[in-house]
């Protein structure tokens, strides 16, 4: 899922940087909002095991890799904002620690997992949570993951510097990560169900309507 550098051009990589870094701000703004929420002290704990959970990447054809995500995960238990502000941290320790993405990519990387994937992914259990609540985790989980990877398609699409044109990159990504969707809807829907009873207090729709409840930067 991480774009390498080399990969998008350079006012591609900008404009993704512009994107990203904006809604990162608007994240951080309403988080500090969320300060008292009994979710903030999980930030941590959510962002150790996603990043734990990335570290699983597989090959898929095209010269672009698939592993699992938890952007929509993130976002369902810590809410959008703290969610964004956790995937945010894991991209870049991933980046700059580990190598996997690219520095001048990472904008890119960030605006896919980070936002994206966080926001997709509430918004599709928000909508859907009342209805049956595991049920909306998965379909979070596979339309998050799927949406993040329509984002890096067409990022590396749109720059000439890639070898592969639009069409091809957008139907590899969104085709082979709508198929993993799969994996991490069940995920996803699995462990929303230990958390819902385990401590409901802390899942949306179960112990309360919080976070807030806007979906949108």
């Amino acid at each position: 899922m991480h774009i390498p550098d080399g990969f998008l051009d350079p006012w591609v990589a900008g404009l993704l940087w512009l994107c990203a870094g904006a809604a990162i701000g608007i994240a951080v703004r309403r988080a500090r909002g969320e300060l008292g929420d009994e979710r903030t002290p999980l930030l941590g704990v959510v962002a150790a095991g996603i990043f734990a959970a990335q570290l699983l990447n597989w090959p898929i054809p095209g010269g672009t890799s698939a592993h699992f995500v938890g952007g929509a995960f993130a976002g369902i238990l810590l809410g959008p904002s703290l969610g964004v502000l956790a995937m945010t941290a894991v991209v870049t320790i991933q980046a700059l620690v580990f190598g996997d993405g690219g520095i001048v990519a990472l904008g890119g990387n960030l605006f896919a997992v980070a936002v994206v994937d966080v926001w997709v992914g509430y918004a599709a259990f928000r909508g859907l949570r009342r209805v049956h609540g595991a049920g909306a985790a998965f379909v979070a989980g596979w339309a998050g993951i799927t949406a993040s990877a329509l984002a890096v398609g067409v990022g590396v699409g749109l720059s000439s510097a890639f070898a592969y044109e639009l069409g091809t990159t957008v139907s590899i990504m969104v085709g082979g990560h709508a198929v993993l969707g799969l994996v991490e809807g069940g995920i996803t829907a699995a462990v929303y169900g230990y958390v819902a009873d385990a401590r409901p207090d802390l899942v949306l729709g179960r112990g309360g309507d919080s976070p807030s409840p806007e979906v949108g930067v």
